[in-house]
């Protein structure tokens, strides 16, 4: 049993491939700030530019994790993502690189194939009756005429 208790706890080598360079890079920036260098503080950011990218490869590569919870047996950062080559659902990486899940052509806009598809949660609370594109005024609101406008006019 470990001290986390039985959760996943995202760890991949994606993951901590790009917190290595960031924190490198960091720590380089800071330093070249510290010691008046440009040189330094050019080669922090370049690190923490190549963080990002090395981070994107191997999450495109399978090294990385879908959002949301994963089964148990895929929790430990040694096993690669299966589903990394068809795209993750709702995924900025795999949508810059042309991976999007197949779509239902059933459905209208078609929704992800896949079990981790994102589902809005319906609206509810006090004010989720309102409607803003409703041409009546909200209750406890006045109707004014806009600032500067001359209700004598016509």
């Amino acid at each position: 049993m470990s001290a986390h208790g039985d959760v996943d706890l995202g760890h991949t080598p994606a993951g901590w491939t790009g917190t290595a360079f960031a924190a490198a890079g960091a720590t380089a920036a800071g330093a070249g700030i510290c010691l008046d260098r440009a040189w330094l503080l050019w080669l922090g950011a370049t690190l923490v530019v190549l963080a990002a990218a090395a981070t994107w490869v191997l999450h495109l590569a399978g090294w990385g994790k879908p959002s949301g919870p994963r089964p148990a047996d895929q929790w430990d950062w040694r096993v690669r993502d299966t589903t990394a080559r068809e795209g993750h659902p709702d995924c900025l990486g795999c949508r810059l690189a042309g991976r999007r899940p197949r779509t239902e052509p059933g459905e209208a806009g078609g929704r992800p194939t896949t079990e981790h598809a994102y589902r809005a949660p319906e609206p509810s609370g006090r004010f989720s009756s309102y409607s803003t594109s409703s041409a009546e005024p909200l209750p406890g609101t006045a109707t004014r005429s806009p600032v500067g406008a001359n209700p004598n006019r016509r």
